[in-house]
C-alpha cells in the first residue's frame, strides 16, 4: 500500500497534501538550541537536506553542532527514531565515526517540537548532533584505495550492527519503504514524471529485468540491519598521508532497516560512481573492500549490477517526483539527476556482462597498496 511512507512522502491522490518538511527560521532554530540544550548560538546557517532541516550551529566558545529537525512524517515514529539514535551511539562506541545525539539539559536525546510552518500545526523531532569534520566524498578527490576502505568500512558497519540489542528491533522491519531495493517494482507508479523523456524506457527495462532476474533470488540474500543510505552525501572524509583519505563521518541513519546486505553494497557503489571521473573503476575497489569483511554469495554477485541500476533509477524517478512536489528544494532533490542520467545510460548501454566482468576482475586483482 502506498501512503506517506518514511523518508519520501509520496502520497496517493486521495491523501492530504500536507507538506511534512520543516521550515524553521534561523531565529526559531537558535531559540531551540538555547531553550533545550543550553547552547548560546554565535553563528548559525542552513545545511542541505532531502526532506528534513539541518542547521550548522556554533556556540560562543567555538564548538560546532548540527541541529537536525526531522520531517513531520518520520517524527511520528518515536520508537524508530530512538533506535536510530541508539544505533549511532552503539557504532561510535565501537570505533565507527558515526554522528551521535547530544542530550538536552534534562537528559533527553530528542525532543518533539510542535509548531506551524505554514501548513498547520505539526510535530517535529529535534536532535542536536555532534559535528564531524571533513568533506563529502563528492567534494574530495578520492583514489581507488580510498574506495576500498569505504567498502570495508560499510561492511564493518553492517557486521557490527549484528550485535545491536534492543527490545524494539522489530521496528526495523520496514518492508513498505519505497527506497528499499526490494521495492524496485513500485517505481512503476511514479513513471509518469518521466513522460516524454527517453530515459523512461530504460527505467522500465530495468524494472522488468529486476522482476525476472533479482526478485526470485532475494530469499537467498544474506540479511541483517543495514544503514540503508550510505551515499556520497552521508560519508565524510578527511585527507591523510600520500593524498589518501579516511572516513571521518557517517551521517543520516533515517533509513536504518532490516534488509539485504548486498543492497547496502549496491547503494554505496551507485552513489560513489556518480561524481567520480572514472565511474567504472569504483565498483571493483568498493567490492574488494566489502568482501574483505562480508563475502557475497553467487546470487548476490549475479544481482549486483541490476541492484546498482535499480537504486539509480529510484533516485532519478523519486527525485523528479519530489522536485515537482517541493520546488523550493528542487536543486537538492535533483542532485542525482546532474550526472545520474548520463551514468544510467552508460551502464545500460555497456550491459550486465561487461560491467560485472570489470567489477569482479578489478576486485579479484585489487591490491590495498596499489
Amino acid at each position: 500500500m502506498l501512503n506517506c511512507l518514511v523518508i519520501l512522502p509520496l502520497c496517493a491522490d486521495n491523501e492530504s497534501p500536507v507538506n511534512p518538511r520543516p521550515e524553521f527560521s534561523l531565529q526559531k532554530a537558535t531559540k531551540l538550541a538555547l531553550q533545550h540544550y543550553g547552547v548560546t548560538v554565535k553563528e548559525i546557517s542552513a545545511l542541505p537536506s532531502y526532506m528534513d532541516q539541518n542547521f550548522l550551529v556554533m556556540d560562543e566558545p567555538g564548538t560546532k553542532y548540527v541541529l537536525k529537525i526531522m520531517n513531520s512524517e518520520e517524527s511520528k515514529n518515536t520508537t524508530l527514531l530512538g533506535l536510530q539514535t541508539l544505533a549511532m551511539s552503539f557504532l561510535r562506541c565501537r570505533g565507527i565515526p558515526a554522528q551521535t545525539a547530544i542530550p538536552t539539559t534534562t537528559g533527553q536525546l530528542m525532543i518533539m517540537a510542535e509548531t506551524d510552518c505554514g501548513h498547520g500545526a505539526q510535530t517535529y523531532c529535534v536532535r542536536l548532533m555532534t559535528y564531524l569534520p571533513g568533506k563529502t566524498i563528492t567534494q574530495s578527490p578520492v583514489k581507488t584505495q580510498d574506495l576500498y576502505h569505504v567498502g570495508k568500512l560499510v561492511a564493518t558497519i553492517d557486521k557490527t550492527l549484528q550485535q545491536l540489542v534492543s527490545p524494539n528491533l522489530d521496528v526495523l522491519e520496514r518492508d513498505g519503504i519505497l527506497w528499499s531495493l526490494s521495492n524496485i517494482p513500485l517505481l512503476e507508479g511514479y513513471l509518469s514524471v518521466m513522460d516524454g523523456d527517453p530515459l523512461q524506457e530504460v527505467v522500465k527495462a530495468v524494472i522488468e529485468q529486476y522482476k525476472s532476474h533479482v526478485q526470485p533470488k532475494i530469499n537467498t540474500f544474506q540479511k541483517g540491519i543495514i544503514h540503508g543510505d550510505l551515499s556520497d552525501q552521508n560519508l565524510l572524509v578527511t585527507p591523510v598521508d600520500s593524498g589518501l583519505h579516511e572516513v571521518s563521518g557517517v551521517l543520516d541513519f533515517s533509513l536504518l532497516m532490516n534488509g539485504c546486505y548486498v543492497f547496502e553494497l549496491a547503494i554505496t557503489i551507485m552513489y560513489l560512481m556518480l561524481e567520480n571521473p572514472h565511474p567504472l573503476d569504483v565498483g571493483g575497489a568498493v567490492l574488494a573492500g566489502w568482501e574483505s569483511i562480508m563475502p557475497l554469495n553467487n546470487n548476490e554477485k549475479d544481482s549486483l549490477f541490476l541492484l546498482v541500476l535499480g537504486r539509480l533509477c529510484q533516485s532519478l524517478v523519486y527525485g523528479r517526483y519530489n522536485a515537482k512536489k517541493y520546488p523550493d528544494n528542487k536543486e537538492y532533490l535533483l542532485t542525482t539527476a546532474k550526472s545520474g542520467t548520463r551514468l544510467v545510460t552508460k551502464l545500460w548501454k555497456l550491459g550486465k556482462t561487461e560491467v560485472e566482468r570489470k567489477w569482479f576482475t578489478d576486485a579479484s586483482t585489487f591490491s590495498v597498496s596499489q
